[in-house]
């Protein structure tokens, strides 16, 4: 809910609240909000509640910083480690972006965008660069959300996605680091296109 923009950027929230609309008791609510709260989506603030963290352009830039290093590596340890059945795999998602591209399907794209950052995370076979990525990600997809209707070209971002898994899927690892360097290249753009949304 807070990545797809549900729970607005600095809305407050209860457990209570959040207990009711999901249907599950308080004490799991509890819990995931602690985990949020290290993953920097909530903020609780002590006998005033759980405040939605806001979003703001300066934080995803420095975000962006940490997530190019280690989406570079994520990507060569890929090129590397994969699979027979893993490089299939990623040929089979560089022409599902292809085609989101050609579609301009973002819905299409959003959900093979997931499953290709699974399994990149899944083949790099890195533990500590997957909980990395794993934190950064909802960070950044929930900016993408509010921001990529007015600033994103996703066909473009499609094909940036679609090259890395063909490079990853062809084991050549320094053309996987190039291709995600590219991708965050387009990422930063896009994210300092927003500034204007943002102020």
């Amino acid at each position: 809910m807070i990545v797809r923009l549900e729970l607005a950027p600095g809305g407050a929230v209860s457990e209570a609240m959040l207990a009711e609309r999901l249907g599950i008791g308080r004490t799991p609510i509890r819990e995931a909000l602690q985990r949020l709260a290290r993953e920097r989506l909530v903020q609780i603030l002590p006998r005033r509640g759980v405040i939605v963290s806001d979003i703001n352009v300066k934080a995803q830039l420095r975000l962006l910083e940490v997530r190019r290093e280690v989406e570079r590596l994520v990507a060569r340890s890929a090129a590397r480690r994969a699979t027979a059945g893993e490089r299939e795999k990623f040929t089979e998602l560089a022409v599902a972006f292809e085609r989101a591209a050609r579609t301009g399907d973002d819905v299409a794209f959003l959900r093979i965008d997931r499953d290709f950052n699974a399994l990149c995370l899944d083949t790099a076979r890195n533990e500590f660069a997957s909980t990395a990525m794993q934190l950064m990600a909802s960070l950044s997809r929930r900016f993408w959300f509010l921001h990529y209707k007015q600033a994103a070209d996703m066909p473009e971002t499609a094909r940036l996605h679609a090259d890395i898994a063909r490079a990853i899927a062809s084991g050549d690892a320094k053309a996987a680091a190039r291709a995600a360097d590219a991708l965050l290249d387009n990422i930063e753009t896009f994210t300092r296109n927003t500034v204007s949304t943002d102020f």
